[in-house]
């Protein structure tokens, strides 16, 4: 066996970024992955663009539905919902982000799923969960974001005429924490049903996630009682650890510790600000972050990104330049860590894809296939998982079921 996840069957009810990432996450690791989408329709991302390729796909669906088959099925008939059910008595897992009570009016539930299969792992992802008083209301990544808090502190500084705008960050970051925690959770329901023969349900929400990944901002809230203000690039309890503009550009400062610092001194030739009362310690930096900060971008701008990264990563205190998308995607480290693949599929071409993050030295992540085209496997996996005959599945497809 050389994935990790090859013996298993996983079905993916989910559309848009948070279900996909998550399957595609299981794919990358061998599961066989299987993404039921509306005939004639599909997945949402398909049409978000552009960009889209030369044949039309976009590059939203691309990033998140490789090693995936795509079957076309119409759970809204009577037959694509037994296509489906006899799927299920087959699956692992079933993961599906539709709006709470949605499969359970369609018999397609885990209770229902469950009587057909009594270890199926069955994973729901929606905005606000199965429970409480938000549970019906739909869920997207940005409005999760602005209402769980993490826009409240994403941003310029507030200045002295008020608070600034609160941003976003640059990428569907709810969804894709979501993602991965349903993936974790699949991992552990997995061994427990290894350990125990028993199925469960999962549920995920992109609020509990946003809440979850605050960290330790939500815990200097809660042991301080004082709300949390925007630092902009810097951050609230670690000085310098911030962005310092130099002669060419924006470089990176993480100065976590006493000693780092003091080496950033004897960089920079500011030897006196080692033993300097005001400077000396981070709580005491904390404190004189207004007297500070000005001082070393005084300094920094009298040298370009590259010069200071150099100088500051030979005496081992943290830095980086802060690169442009496409910079990062060129660096060398980049290449040598496999994140940057090419697969080819047969209509649509070369297609570019981020690799796999996880590193596995007995079974590596991979990507095997290529993003589907909509319904690209659907008469592959009637006829060989299910049985159907070539008529059976032309009579579907009149009926509007595939």
């Amino acid at each position: 066996m050389n994935s990790a996840l090859s013996d298993l069957l996983i079905l993916d009810l989910s559309r848009i970024l948070a279900g996909p990432y998550a399957t595609m996450m299981l794919g990358d690791l061998g599961a066989r992955v299987i993404k039921l989408e509306q005939p004639g329709q599909g997945d949402d991302t398909r049409r978000w663009g552009p960009p889209f390729t030369a044949n039309g796909e976009s590059a939203y669906f691309l990033c998140v539905n490789r090693n995936k088959e795509s079957l076309t099925l119409n759970l809204k008939t009577a037959e694509g919902r037994a296509i489906l059910v006899e799927l299920v008595r087959q699956a692992d897992v079933v993961v599906e982000n539709f709006k709470v009570g949605m499969l359970a009016s369609l018999g397609l539930d885990y209770t229902s799923l469950r009587a057909i299969n009594s270890k199926l792992i069955y994973c729901s992802i929606t905005g606000y969960g199965q429970t409480g008083p938000y549970a019906h209301r739909p869920g997207y990544d940005i409005a999760i974001a602005a209402e769980a808090g993490i826009m409240s502190i994403t941003g310029p500084t507030d200045s002295a005429d008020g608070p600034g705008e609160p941003f976003k960050v640059g990428v569907a970051i709810v969804d894709i924490t979501a993602g991965m925690n349903a993936a974790i959770a699949i991992l552990a329901a997995l061994h427990h049903r290894t350990l125990t023969g028993q199925g469960q349900a999962i549920d995920i929400a992109l609020f509990d996630t946003q809440l979850a990944w605050l960290a330790n901002v939500a815990s200097s809230y809660l042991v301080s009682g004082e709300a949390p203000k925007r630092y902009g690039n810097a951050h609230a309890s670690i000085v310098p650890y911030q962005t310092m503009p130099t002669a060419d550009g924006w470089i990176m400062l993480a100065v976590g510790n006493d000693r780092q610092f003091a080496r950033l001194c004897e960089t920079i030739g500011k030897v006196e600000w080692i033993t300097d009362e005001r400077f000396a310690t981070n709580p005491a930096r904390v404190h004189h972050r207004q007297q500070l900060i000005p001082l070393l971008e005084a300094v920094f701008r009298t040298r370009n990104k590259n010069a200071w990264h150099a100088a500051l990563t030979a005496a081992e205190v943290p830095c980086s330049p802060v690169n442009d998308i496409p910079t990062a995607l060129a660096d060398p480290h980049t290449t040598a860590r496999g994140m940057v693949q090419t697969i080819t599929h047969p209509v649509t071409g070369a297609i570019p894809q981020i690799g796999p993050a996880p590193k596995l030295s007995a079974t590596p992540a991979q990507i095997r296939s290529a993003p589907p085209l909509l319904g690209e496997h659907t008469n592959a996996i009637l006829t060989d998982m299910l049985g159907y005959t070539n008529q059976q599945i032309a009579e579907l497809r009149a009926k509007g079921v595939l």
